[in-house]
């Protein structure tokens, strides 16, 4: 089974990340409310992919991902925008991320990313 990690400031998008993933069998391994939290727990986690938020209090997600692949290379992040986030989702596939998901989530768009970085 998958280990997943939420990253995100807001609890109501965890929770509704959270159920998407939950009823399609991943393990929810954690959740982190900004990028300075996400890295802690990335590496007391190890999970098998990260849903990172961009814009978050404290550090974003961008940042964020630029440290992770730094000490973790082989890290799957996937991010997550608000529409008319673009530029900054492309600055995040520069950093690294994987994919992206637009919210409101989908939960279909969300499983086919995270299969799709997976590789299953």
């Amino acid at each position: 089974m998958a280990k997943v990690l939420i990253v995100d400031d807001a609890a109501f998008m965890r929770m509704m990340l959270k159920d998407i993933l939950t009823k399609n069998g991943l393990e929810v391994a954690g959740e982190a409310v900004n990028g300075a939290d996400a890295i802690e727990k990335y590496r007391e986690i190890q999970p098998d992919v990260v849903t990172m938020d961009i814009t978050m209090p404290e550090m974003d997600g961008i940042s964020a991902v630029k440290e992770i692949r730094a000490i973790h290379p082989q890290a799957k992040i996937i991010m997550c925008s608000a529409m008319g986030q673009q530029p900054m989702v492309l600055e995040a596939i520069q950093a690294g991320a994987k994919d992206f998901v637009v919210k409101p989530f989908q939960p279909d768009r969300v499983m086919e990313s995270i299969k799709k970085v997976l590789g299953i």
